[in-house]
C-alpha cells in the first residue's frame, strides 16, 4: 500500500565528481560536508532520510548515518533514486543532489507544501527556464515504478528528459539562487562567494 504521506529523503552522494575533480559531497560550504549538511536538512522534514553511496564509499560514512547502496542496475542519478525505491518502494522520495550548496531548508519545506502527490513529481524550476529540476524535486512512488520501465525501454538515463515527458508539478522557489549547481572549480568559487 503507497502511502501518500510519507516522504523520505534521499542525499545523492555516490557520484564520481569528475568536473568538479574532487568528491563534492566532502566539500564544506557551512563547515561540514556537504553531504552531511544536506542529511542534516533533509532529518529536519522528512519521516526518514538516507544517503545514497557506492559501495567503495562505505567506510567513509559514520554509522549515525542511514546509508543505501547503489546497485548499479540503472545510470546516472537514476542509480541511487532508483536504488533507494527498490529499498522503500510505497514512499516519496525527496531527492538532493550534493552540487546544490545553497539549498536551505526554507526552501525545502515550500517544495513540500506545494507537493502534488498526483502527479509524478514536485520540482523546483528556474521562472526564466521553466525545467523540473529532478535532484531538488519530490519523486511519488508511481512515477519511479514508471521510470523503470522508461529505463528499460531504452529511452536513456536523463531523470530530467523523463519528467518532461511526464507531468511533473513544477515549483518556482521564493529565492532563486537557492537552485544554483556547482559542478566545477568555477562554480565553487562563485558559491562561496553568495555564501558570505
Amino acid at each position: 500500500m503507497t502511502s501518500t504521506d510519507k516522504i523520505y529523503g534521499l542525499v545523492l552522494s555516490g557520484g564520481k565528481s569528475r568536473r568538479m575533480g574532487t568528491d563534492k559531497g566532502l566539500i564544506a560550504y557551512h563547515g561540514i560536508p556537504q553531504r552531511e549538511y544536506l542529511y542534516n536538512l533533509l532529518e529536519k522534514i522528512c519521516d526518514r532520510t538516507f544517503m545514497s553511496i557506492r559501495n567503495e564509499q562505505a567506510t567513509e560514512i559514520s554509522s549515525t548515518f542511514n546509508t543505501i547502496f547503489d546497485e548499479d542496475i540503472f545510470k546516472g542519478p537514476f542509480n541511487g533514486i532508483l536504488s533507494a525505491h527498490n529499498k522503500y518502494p510505497d514512499v516519496a522520495w525527496l531527492v538532493l543532489a550534493c552540487d546544490l550548496p545553497l539549498i536551505d531548508e526554507k526552501s525545502l519545506r515550500e517544495l513540500i507544501e506545494a507537493r502534488k502527490s498526483s502527479d509524478y513529481a514536485t520540482a523546483f524550476a528556474q521562472k526564466e527556464n521553466p525545467l523540473p529540476e529532478p535532484l531538488c524535486a519530490i519523486w511519488e512512488p508511481q512515477a519511479l515504478k514508471a521510470a523503470v520501465t522508461y529505463l528499460e525501454k531504452g529511452n536513456g538515463s536523463c531523470p530530467r528528459k523523463f519528467l518532461i515527458k511526464n507531468n511533473a508539478h513544477l515549483l518556482f522557489p521564493v529565492d532563486a539562487q537557492v537552485l544554483m549547481n556547482a559542478n566545477s572549480e568555477e562554480e565553487y568559487k562563485e558559491a562561496l562567494t553568495k555564501l558570505v
